[in-house]
């Protein structure tokens, strides 16, 4: 940074118009991308103002103070230094008059003015400097400090930048640090030794407090002025009110270890809510093993009775990461029938999985007590309705008994299960009931299905596809595959293979019991 004084920093010579020109209009296209983009971040349909939208806001909001001050100084290169600046004038420079700025702005060129005022966005200046605020002018002013006849000369700029009268004269090197926060004042010390004692360029911030007690935050960058013999005779510098760009930066690392920290809290709640899913439901992938019935006097099917061959399967949801309380199960009864079930609760997170947890636990345990699904379901709407957390459930809930192969079952506001036979497929008829937890005292008819060797039950939790009436239209479509398949395992990849890429909100989980006996 040459000093209007320094001996040995000869004059720079303008540099290329049409190279200036050039970045003037890089700047400019820069600028109204940018301000495509902020409009993107600030628009806020659903009111949402979360952790990411901020931290993107902030960042827009950098990158305009970055752009704005780029197109200014770009503008001052290519306009020039004015013809009246005290540089021009060599007999003022040799006397050592102190100049009025220390840069071309602060000499009276316009900050905005021509194509980098409009670059930037800015009004442009007709006649006389502008000081408006976000110019140039009103955050960039300079000094210098006569060791020789102690004399301080500040810019008009700097002393709106401390508050100061102008009356009151600028402030000495004695007097400065007192304006400076006490930790920041061994920087500006070290800044004035090094310059005053080792002839070092100073080049660092420091905050301030006015007298009106507005805080600012000062970057300040000069160099010693060197006399005939060369000695310090002065200290000269620009002092730069950075507060808003400190502002905005800290904005972004705030809103960005915002999100970090949102980040990190999302991934520990999804792995706890993987492994409250895993520790609950049966494996995802393979057959469904149930237990041999050791444990239950007169458990397993009887003589010459139709069992069920089982596999079941989670489809992930678009994103991977939306864990919710959907769930499949199968659970051999005491009295040797089957428990099949399938269901999802509203929510994800860790809220749903242990809500799921809770209600496949009294699922379970009221079927081994021995109750129909119809009255099932009624006892788990009364769960809900005195849930500290409240929340809506679709289910389906069967029993199926290999003796006489009657399956037995009751829903709750969802998809009734698939039947497959011979080729074709079509939804059982649904008995009556609503979402559990929708209204209190409801009611759950339940409705009885006799089933024949080979015949195929798909149940799945409704959310294959978008909409569950289209998930049941396609999976129909698959009756000729399922028919033929060889095994319950063979129709999971089939479904799997049709469902894979559908984009999903939440997982989704679909459960296959093929009927043992003759058929496909």
């Amino acid at each position: 940074m040459p000093s209007p004084r320094s001996a040995d920093h000869p004059a720079v010579s303008s540099p290329q118009r049409d190279t200036v020109d050039s970045l003037i209009s890089q700047t400019r296209r820069l600028r109204g991308g940018l301000d495509a983009v902020r409009r993107d971040t600030a628009a806020d349909p659903g009111g949402a103002d979360d952790a990411r939208l901020r931290w993107q806001r902030a960042l827009c909001e950098l990158a305009v103070h970055q752009l704005d001050d780029l197109g200014r100084h770009l503008g001052e290169l290519r306009e020039g230094l004015p013809a009246d600046h005290p540089e021009t004038d060599a007999e003022a420079s040799r006397a050592g008059t102190a100049p009025e700025a220390g840069t071309a702005a602060e000499a009276g060129a316009p900050a905005g003015s021509g194509a980098a005022g409009r670059a930037a966005g800015g009004v442009e200046a007709t006649g006389g400097a502008r000081t408006g605020r976000g110019s140039l002018l009103s955050r960039v002013g300079s000094a210098e400090w006569n060791l020789l006849t102690d004399e301080v000369t500040w810019s008009d700029e700097l002393f709106r930048i401390f508050g100061r009268d102008p009356g009151d004269g600028g402030l000495t090197l004695d007097e400065l640090p007192s304006w400076v926060f006490a930790e920041d004042q061994p920087i500006l010390t070290g800044m004035v030794t090094d310059c005053l004692v080792d002839g070092k360029p100073i080049d660092g911030e420091f905050r301030v407090v006015r007298a009106d007690e507005v805080v600012r935050t000062i970057h300040m960058a000069g160099e010693p002025v060197l006399d005939d013999d060369g000695g310090t005779a002065s200290m000269w510098a620009v002092l730069r009110d950075v507060s808003e760009l400190r502002r905005s930066e800290r904005a972004v690392r705030e809103s960005r270890d915002t999100l970090r920290h949102q980040q990190r809290i999302a991934r520990t709640e999804r792995r706890l809510a993987v492994e409250a899913r895993e520790a609950v439901l049966p494996p995802w992938r393979g057959s469904l093993r149930l237990p041999s019935g050791d444990g239950f006097p007169g458990a397993g099917p009887a003589a010459g009775g139709a069992a069920l061959d089982l596999a079941a399967h989670c489809l992930p949801s678009e994103s991977g990461d939306r864990i919710g309380g959907e769930w499949y199960d199968a659970l051999e009864l005491p009295d040797g029938r089957t428990l099949l079930s399938v269901g999802g609760l509203t929510g994800h997170g860790v809220a749903a999985t242990c809500g799921m947890a809770m209600l496949l636990g009294a699922v379970r345990g009221m079927a081994v007590a021995g109750i129909e699904p119809g009255s099932l379901m009624g006892r788990l709407n009364q769960l809900l309705a005195v849930s500290a957390q409240p929340s809506l459930v679709g289910a389906v809930c069967g029993q199926y008994d290999p003796r006489t192969r009657t399956l037995v079952w009751a829903q709750a506001g969802h998809p009734a299960p698939l039947l497959f036979r011979q080729g074709t497929g079509r939804p059982l008829r649904s008995p009556a009931g609503v979402l559990l937890g929708a209204t209190a005292g409801a009611a759950y008819a339940q409705a009885e299905e006799r089933l024949e060797p080979g015949d195929l039950l798909v149940l799945h939790t409704g959310r294959l596809a978008r909409e569950a009436e289209g998930a049941t239209e396609r999976l129909l479509t698959l009756a000729p595959r399922l028919t033929a398949a060889r095994s319950p395992q063979e129709c999971v990849r089939i479904v799997a293979e049709a469902f894979g890429d559908e984009p999903r909100e939440s997982d989704a989980c679909v459960l296959i019991a093929r009927v043992a006996g003759t058929g496909a």
